[in-house]
């Protein structure tokens, strides 16, 4: 018998491209409710109960009470939501984390997928601490640019109402600078860091897509680390993942505008990662990935795959 997806909040941003992966596929039931239903709480409830699995594409209030729902049932979760990224009990939905965390994933009852820019940032970082080439307590920062969707629907219409000219900025806009940003507790929860990286976003004048960037001052790497001892640490931890693309060294001589466009890796589950050397001993990481790809529906699609022993689509 196929398994039964159930996607509440099906008609949100990430709901609605979690749908459009999982109906290409043959091996599973996808379930979704009418607008009337996506009110009723009798509804959702009856719904999530029913399911073999249920994606929580919601706010994080609403995941939490949907969670509760199916606490004395076999049902499996999938949580899109910030509600429970680093709550007890639930496995942290990024399989490249670390050794292991695959497994974790596949015999779970509770997954909480990654946020976009922690997936990036995580990636980048955690397989440079585990390696003692950067210390737990080093300063870090990351500068991140994200298209207009990762916002969702409200963040969306502001950028798209013509009345805003914000389609027509010929710069990026930074964004939540004077606030905790919410992702900062999952970057600091599992990157291995005891101390808060400073987190710079920004949005820019296009749809979708991200580059997230850490540089790290030759003074944070330990043991006269280089750009390549950073390189040969990430190409070792993704060897072989189907998802994650170490690209070669960057030769600084050859970059150009274009070298790093946020959109390289739209509608794709792909994320890039970059090592680029300075001549003072510098080190710039870049990410690029889709940020409701990799960075959310991609993401929870590959979660589903793993804990439902599907293959990859």
């Amino acid at each position: 018998m196929k398994p039964r997806i159930f996607l509440d909040g099906s008609v949100g941003t990430t709901g609605l491209r979690i749908r459009e992966f999982l109906e290409r596929r043959r091996d599973v039931v996808i379930t979704t409710l009418t607008e009337p239903e996506r009110k009723d709480s009798a509804a959702r409830r009856a719904a999530v109960r029913a399911a073999n699995v249920a994606v929580l594409c919601l706010p994080d209030d609403a995941a939490r009470e949907a969670a509760a729902w199916a606490e004395d049932t076999a049902v499996r979760l999938l949580d899109a939501s910030t509600a429970h990224r680093i709550a007890e009990g639930w496995i942290y939905g990024l399989p490249e984390l670390a050794p292991g965390q695959r497994d974790a994933i596949r015999g779970a009852k509770r997954v909480s997928n990654p946020g976009c820019y922690p997936t990036a940032f995580l990636l980048l970082v955690r397989p440079l601490l585990d390696a003692g080439l950067l210390a737990p307590d080093a300063p870090l920062t990351l500068h991140a640019l994200s298209g207009y969707s990762g916002g969702g629907k409200p963040l969306i219409g502001k950028w798209e109402d013509p009345s805003n000219g914000l389609l027509e900025l010929p710069y990026e806009a930074p964004y939540t600078l004077g606030a905790r940003h919410k992702h900062i507790p999952e970057m600091l929860c599992w990157s291995g860091l005891t101390t808060e990286p400073q987190f710079v976003p920004a949005v820019g004048p296009f749809r979708c897509g991200m580059r997230v960037e850490v540089p790290l001052p030759a003074a944070l790497l330990r043991g006269g680390a280089d750009a390549k001892a950073l390189w040969e640490a990430l190409h070792g931890r993704y060897d072989g993942e189907p998802y994650v693309r170490v690209l070669p060294l960057t030769d600084a001589a050859a970059l150009h505008e274009r070298s790093f466009d946020p959109r390289a890796c739209n509608d794709t589950n792909r994320i890039d990662l970059h090592v680029v050397p300075n001549a003072a001993g510098h080190v710039l990481l870049i990410a690029i990935l889709d940020n409701l790809g990799k960075g959310a529906a991609g993401a929870a699609v590959q979660n589903l795959e793993l804990m439902l022993g599907l293959k990859p689509a």
